[in-house]
């Protein structure tokens, strides 16, 4: 009997055909249904276009959420989102990686929804050792909810760079001859996820959610990871640098320096660097200094 293409089963073989042929590369991207695991709110997630589409939906009884089969430790990793249009205050759809523990590490693009016409703010962190408190927040010059819009980590020994269809609109160094803590050595699988966060999410909890407007639906495509997959690795050792991918030493050229700066100086609404009325736990954080 031939497999039919809507048959998640044929593209789990597909997708482990592809692993086994590329796993030199460490290039994985492809369909959903091979690519994640759902983690919450199974019940609350729509696979579209045979799997090529994955819609995250919210309403009062649950949201939802996914992560990756795989964890990687340094890549491009790149995720297609259109978010929730109209009214979303209160809501927060996710895309971020993450390592398991205490002492983890984790990057993140979060998107607090808003009331209509008022923009979304894009909101990211970055946790190192199980330390974050390194927020920077910015609206975008587009509308994220009309169409689907890239959005990169680009992590490497170097840096981490957070891209938004290619323009890179923050840059993490890496610090760590200066004591600074960064994510070098703890593998993060990718999650995704749409949820409830009206006691904080839109101007700080003044708005909330509508709950008459659900379901809240966002959607996510073309997930790519050109990443180690360190299971896959020889050694099980990420370290093996430029002879096998171009990200691994990859920084920001002179114009994407300029594109930095442009998006500074029109886009960025709060940075922790600068808020200097903040009281920081362990001092004010160094990096600042050093950035």
């Amino acid at each position: 009997m031939a497999l039919s293409h809507s048959n998640p089963k044929f593209f789990q073989f597909w997708f482990v055909t592809l692993i086994a042929l590329v796993s030199a590369t460490q290039f994985v991207s492809g369909n959903f249904y091979g690519l994640i695991d759902p983690i919450w709110g199974q019940d609350h997630m729509q696979y579209q276009d045979g799997g090529n589409i994955l819609g995250l939906s919210l309403d009062r009884t649950s949201g939802s959420g996914f992560q990756s089969k795989f964890e990687y430790l340094f890549g491009k990793i790149t995720m297609a989102i259109k978010l929730v249009s109209g009214n979303s205050a209160g809501t927060v759809a996710t895309f971020y990686i993450a390592s398991p523990g205490e002492n983890h590490d984790e990057v993140d693009f979060e998107f607090l929804g808003n009331q209509s016409g008022s923009p979304y703010t894009l909101h990211t962190n970055l946790f190192a050792q199980g330390k974050g408190e390194k927020e920077q927040r910015f609206f975008l010059w587009f509308d994220p909810t009309a169409d689907y819009h890239n959005y990169t980590f680009l992590w490497n020994p170097y840096q981490i760079a957070f891209l938004v269809d290619d323009i890179p609109i923050r840059v993490f160094r890496n610090h760590m001859a200066a004591g600074i803590p960064f994510p070098h050595d703890q593998p993060m699988r990718v999650h995704c996820s749409l949820w409830d966060a009206e006691a904080w999410a839109t101007q700080g909890g003044l708005v909330k959610t509508d709950w008459s407007l659900v379901p809240f639906i966002a959607y996510y495509k073309d997930f790519i990871a050109d990443a180690c997959i360190p299971e896959y690795a020889p050694n099980n050792n990420c370290d093996w640098g430029s002879s096998w991918t171009s990200w691994y030493n990859e920084q920001l050229d002179v114009s994407q320096q300029y594109d930095l700066k442009w998006v500074k100086d029109n886009y960025m609404i709060y940075n922790y660097c600068t808020d200097y009325e903040r009281t920081f736990p362990d001092g004010y954080p160094p990096e600042c200094l050093l950035s």
